[in-house]
């Protein structure tokens, strides 16, 4: 570190010394501002490379899951680069939406029936033109769940398509009932607890393409949802690896984290306003059951669980749907390889509220713990529109659990 100090000193002296003698600088009518200029960026330049960019921590509860991911997924070993102008928390939340190019994606819809009468929405990549997979009853498929209130539009899903793409997968992104257009049915929508819509399409995703292997990733409260699904059904389930990315592990400690001030101004009343504008569009089937002029009162994702999502599925109180929805609870009854990602500033996944223990007691299960990134940011690079971070973990994965999967099956 002395050295890395020593060098950027004699940069900045040199440097300086050339503009001061050669430069002519109106705004400041000399080099000195120019060194100030200068002085400044190697200062910068060297809290971040001291303070910013590190290593991840990769934690896992078995030795050969671990090594199975240094050897198969390098970026585990990758010092993280954020992009430098915006490796804030919550800058990069914000922005990652809009710095990000959608890529160009052609869904083909499906509409599936549910047990209650409701219907839900699938869109397809099937990636006809797979020269890895060509035999689309082989294909490997990746099935992909949004966050809250995401739909496949969403610029992390999109970005998932075009890695599963490059790599000759085929693609199905599970929408939450009424967030993606369709109609509803009836007067049910979705919470990260109850799990029956994702096992309906799973179970119809292995029976339209049996032979074909499966795996799935989920972001934010998708992520949660598939945490819960698992820890349900054990080894139950046809998918061969999951990656889980930004995931809310105690949904107390997630609420109370969006509950702060400069939090509750930047995330937490959007959100809520997203969910009731979803449950206004389905308001002639919802309010039979529901006082929707009440939810519509909610001033933050607490109170529109406590007004609505807890009473939809049957809740005694909003703290037992909590703890339901909380993923740390089902961790130990993980039996599936699963690889979490998650960023240490993320304000919506605190880090004292990372499993850190609880994934070392499991052989199933790493974690995969980054200084920054934010909450499904990740960005890297000088502009970050093309990939990030996530996306590098999410294809090495994928492709490390459908190419190696055999060496998955005992990780004990």
């Amino acid at each position: 570190m002395i050295s890395l100090d020593f060098n950027f000193n004699i940069l900045t002296r040199d440097l300086s010394h050339y503009l001061e003698n050669q430069v002519k600088v109106g705004l400041f009518g000399s080099g000195v501002g120019l060194s100030l200029v200068l002085g400044f960026s190697a200062a910068y330049t060297c809290y971040y490379l001291i303070s910013v960019a590190k290593k991840p921590q990769l934690i896992s509860g078995g030795k050969k899951f671990y090594q199975f991911l240094r050897e198969q997924c390098p970026v585990v070993s990758e010092t993280y680069y954020p992009t430098f102008w915006c490796w804030e928390s919550r800058i990069q939340t914000l922005l990652r939406p809009f710095v990000t190019a959608k890529p160009g994606v052609v869904y083909r819809n499906e509409l599936i029936k549910a047990a209650d009468g409701g219907q839900i929405s699938l869109d397809w990549f099937d990636n006809d033109d797979s020269l890895a997979h060509p035999d689309p009853a082989t294909r490997p498929t990746v099935l992909l769940l949004p966050g809250l209130t995401g739909t496949s539009r969403e610029s992390y899903i999109l970005h998932m398509v075009q890695q599963s793409r490059d790599l000759g997968y085929r693609c199905v992104v599970f929408n939450n009932r009424g967030v993606s257009g369709e109609t509803l049915l009836t007067p049910r929508t979705y919470c990260a607890a109850n799990t029956e819509d994702l096992e309906t399409v799973i179970a119809h995703i292995q029976r339209t393409n049996e032979a074909a292997p499966v795996m799935a990733a989920g972001v934010s409260m998708g992520g949660m949802m598939l945490v819960n699904y698992l820890g349900r059904k054990g080894r139950e389930t046809c998918l061969k690896g999951v990656v889980v990315f930004s995931a809310g592990w105690d949904v107390f400690e997630c609420t109370a984290s969006l509950e702060k001030p400069l939090d509750r101004f930047l995330f937490n009343s959007y959100l809520t306003s997203c969910l009731q504008a979803s449950v206004h569009r389905h308001r002639p089937v919802l309010e039979k059951c529901y006082d929707i002029d009440h939810v519509m009162k909610a001033k933050t994702i607490r109170e529109f669980d406590e007004r609505f999502t807890s009473i939809m599925f049957g809740y005694p109180t909003n703290d037992d749907y909590y703890h339901d929805a909380s993923p740390v609870h089902k961790l130990k009854s993980v039996q599936v390889p699963m690889l979490c990602l998650n960023a240490a500033d993320d304000v919506f996944s605190p880090s004292h509220a990372i499993p850190v223990e609880t994934v070392k007691q499991n052989p199933n299960l790493a974690l995969l713990i980054t200084c920054h990134g934010g909450h499904i940011g990740f960005l890297e690079g000088l502009w970050p529109r093309q990939s990030t971070y996530m996306d590098r973990v999410f294809k090495q994965f994928a492709k490390a659990v459908i190419e190696q999967g055999s060496r998955l099956t005992d990780l004990s």
